[in-house]
């Protein structure tokens, strides 16, 4: 062998070497990105109690506007998030239904660190669909909406414990706010061209903001978030208003192991509580919702096969869904 052939050779050798050893240097380091997570120390979100609380509601009966057990639930949740120190407000108001009728509604607003500049605005419905409109039994019967108005609801009462609880809190303030009369639009195959007559107590309260001058940073909307089996797309709608605070929140769920829950693609679009708050008073809120698609047995049904039936009942709450959703809201509201 020649030495120019020698050289060559020597040459690819070496080539060869650099190229092995910067694959292996640049996949190690790649490993090492995957598995670090940025998690900062947060409470540990109890499932077992927001289980309870939602079980509380139900207990209670069905939530309907202008019913004892609507009463009797304001009056526990406003009771319940005083005894955790909370400052709370409420703004009784008036909407008109799809069909003429005028509703007397409550929102209710729980302040945490109320002297805080910087607030984060959590939200949920609390009242509870009155007919069975997509069941195939007993359709104008009221449902006991577990999911749909109960686990929201949990969630945010077991998440107010906690902040309460913690020997270190978030240095931010947080914000609960209950929506009423969420739950009161047009029964299914009804259309009176009657417009907007879903989410009136968002609406309601969108157009007259209270506290006065309230302008939180950004505001997560939990709606049907207890369901056993659910998935949270990223709603069409809240990547549309706010799509840097969807992919924290959901870059958070990834952090914490809860990816197969908070999937990384886009979802429909729906109408919600979110709505009016970001069209109406200007204010980014994202909707954190289960949304199914692919749901079997579900007929196309995007929420799934209880949804607004009386399969919408305490044996569809997965207390490992409760968990996920306020593990999550405890790692964003802490990251802040």
């Amino acid at each position: 062998m020649n030495r120019s052939r020698v050289a060559i050779l020597l040459l690819l050798v070496f080539v060869l070497s650099g190229i092995v050893y910067w694959f292996q240097s640049t996949n190690k380091v790649s490993e090492e990105n995957a598995t670090t997570v940025q998690l900062v120390d947060t409470p540990n979100f109890s499932a077992d109690s927001a289980y309870a609380y939602v079980k509380q509601q139900v207990d209670f009966g069905p939530r309907v506007p202008g019913t004892d057990a609507h009463q009797k639930c304001q009056e526990w949740i406003i009771a319940k998030l005083k005894s955790y120190g909370l400052q709370v407000s409420i703004q009784p108001f008036t909407a008109t239904n799809y069909a003429g009728k005028v509703l007397k509604g409550t929102n209710i607003m729980a302040q945490f660190q109320p002297d805080i500049g910087k607030r984060i605005l959590l939200a949920a419905h609390w009242d509870t669909r009155a007919v069975a409109d997509k069941d195939s039994v007993r359709k104008n019967e009221p449902i006991d909406a577990a999911n749909d108005g109960g686990s929201g609801v949990g969630v945010m009462i077991e998440l107010a414990r906690q902040l309460s609880l913690a020997q270190k809190k978030p240095s931010i303030g947080v914000d609960f706010l209950f929506f009423d009369l969420e739950d009161t639009g047009e029964p299914q195959g009804v259309d009176t061209h009657v417009q907007n007559t879903w989410a009136l107590g968002s609406q309601y309260w969108a157009a007259h903001i209270f506290p006065e001058n309230y302008r939180p940073f950004y505001g997560i909307l939990l709606d049907m978030v207890g369901g056993k089996g659910a998935v949270f797309p990223q709603e069409y709608g809240s990547m549309q208003y706010a799509p840097t605070v969807v992919r924290s929140i959901w870059s958070a769920a990834a952090d914490l192991g809860f990816g197969n829950l908070f999937l990384q693609e886009e979802g429909p679009g729906i109408t919600d509580d979110h709505t009016a708050v970001n069209e109406v008073a200007k204010i980014q809120m994202i909707d954190i919702i289960d949304l199914r698609p692919q749901a079997p047995g579900s007929m196309g049904d995007i929420f799934g096969p209880y949804h607004h039936t009386h399969g919408d009942n305490m044996s569809i709450i997965d207390p490992k869904t409760l968990q996920a959703v306020g593990q999550t809201i405890l790692q964003v509201l802490y990251r802040e």
